[in-house]
């Protein structure tokens, strides 16, 4: 019987043509970005380590952004290995939450991801969950591994073995994903952020969220 889950359509891979723009912001609490993917998508992100700037930027972009089931999630880890930065990612919408500097973690974050109504995606999520909740007290109530959304969706058990974000989004965008080892292994429990770091932290988070949009659209 042949199998009726569509397949990737076969394509070369092109890269990512990232830019991003510093809204240089006179305050210290937060920054706000535009990040360019190919010139035809713009995310904002907000860069901070504020649990009043969190509480805004729920406010404001879940209203925007409603109902939008699927979150990209990533996270980043200190040299310690303490989770650092929490990166969520909703439609053109960015977070990207600088957690272990933050005197507190707000009830919007907190109650947004104990939700079972929201589903958060990303590759090898199930460490970023332990992490979280380790670290911070924070329950995530619905995730998926996009690896095992990837399997159910395409009828590939293989694609099980990878743990890239980079494979995920060759085969199942078309694109390549940058990622700088300069970047990827730099001091994610700074302070101060690299806008290198924020574009890093955001792309990760989109390509998530970008991935796991286009499986659930090959669902039948």
């Amino acid at each position: 019987m042949r199998n009726s889950n569509p397949t990737p359509t076969p394509m070369v891979p092109t890269p990512y043509l990232i830019t991003i723009v510093d809204y240089h912001l006179p305050y210290n609490t937060h920054k706000l970005y535009d990040i360019t993917i190919d010139s035809n998508r713009k995310i904002q992100t907000l860069l901070t380590s504020s649990p009043d700037h969190v509480d805004a930027w729920f406010i404001e972009n879940l209203i925007l952004s409603f109902p939008s089931p699927i979150i990209g999630l990533h996270i980043k880890r200190s040299q310690s290995n303490s989770a650092a930065t929490l990166q969520l990612c909703i439609n053109n919408f960015c977070l990207v939450f600088q957690i272990i500097h933050s005197p507190y973690v707000c009830a919007s974050l907190s109650n947004y991801l104990a939700s079972p109504h929201n589903r958060f995606i990303g590759i090898g999520i199930k460490a970023d969950v332990v992490k979280l909740l380790e670290d911070h007290g924070l329950h995530l109530a619905n995730y998926v591994d996009l690896r095992n959304l990837a399997s159910q969706v395409l009828g590939d058990r293989e694609i099980l073995r990878s743990s890239e974000l980079k494979t995920f989004a060759e085969c199942l965008l078309g694109k390549i994903v940058e990622k700088p080892h300069n970047i990827s292994m730099s001091r994610w429990d700074s302070q101060l952020l690299s806008a290198d770091q924020v574009k890093y932290a955001t792309v990760d988070a989109f390509v998530s969220f970008e991935i796991g949009c286009r499986l659930y659209s090959r669902q039948t």
